[in-house]
Formats: structure tokens, sequence, C-alpha cells
């Protein structure tokens, strides 16, 4: 566990200028390039379009992501992970073991929804 007192403090502004939305899982490939296991997965965020990004989630069965519902942040600016450009960040917690646990939107929500 992180010690909260030694964490680095932000602006809420910083925060907010965050754009959290809704994406649907639409692609998943392997990442054989990639340091640790990952998958390169793409997202349909509706009006924000289908974004791809890399994610440490191959604990996921690949039928198991496909069209699930999943929250991004939208509006980073790109970054190139073992040559594949990332566009969005993928937003999880980790268990005890480390891994990635994507969050789940709340019921009735779809792909394009502003997470606040």
């Amino acid at each position: 566990m992180r010690n909260m007192e030694a964490m680095e403090k932000i602006d809420a502004g910083q925060f907010f200028g965050c754009e959290l939305r809704v994406g649907r899982v639409v692609e998943i490939d392997d990442f054989p390039e990639a340091r640790k296991p990952a998958y390169k997965v793409a997202v349909d965020f509706g009006s924000a379009g289908i974004l791809r990004t890399s994610a440490r989630v191959t604990h996921y069965d690949r039928e198991t992501l496909r069209d699930r519902l999943v929250v991004g942040v939208v509006n980073l600016k790109s970054k190139r992970v073992a040559g594949f450009r990332s566009e969005f960040l993928l937003l999880g917690s980790y268990d005890s073991e480390g891994r990635a646990q994507l969050l789940v939107p709340a019921q009735g929500a779809a792909p394009g929804d502003l997470v606040g």
C-alpha cells in the first residue's frame, strides 16, 4: 500500500482535465514486443472514436474482454510502447497479486458516456 503522506499531490484542475469515457472493447491482439505480457486493445468510445492502447490484462481471456464495457482516459497525449502507439489509458485497480482488474461502468452505461 502506498504511503499517502509521500504521494505527490496534484491540483483538482489537473484531475478534472482528464476526460474519462465508457467504451466497448472491439479488438484484442497479442503484443509480443512488449516487455511484460500485454495485449493491444482497441476500444470504441462512441463519439470519441475507436482508440488503441496496450494493456497488461493477459490474465483475462480474450473472449471475456471482447464487447466488454470499460473506462478509459481518452484525452491523453499518445505514447509509444515498444513501437506501438498507445492513444488512451485503460483504467483498473490492482489486486493483491498485482494484476489489473478493469473498472466496470454502471449498468445502463453506453460507449461514449462521460464518467465524472
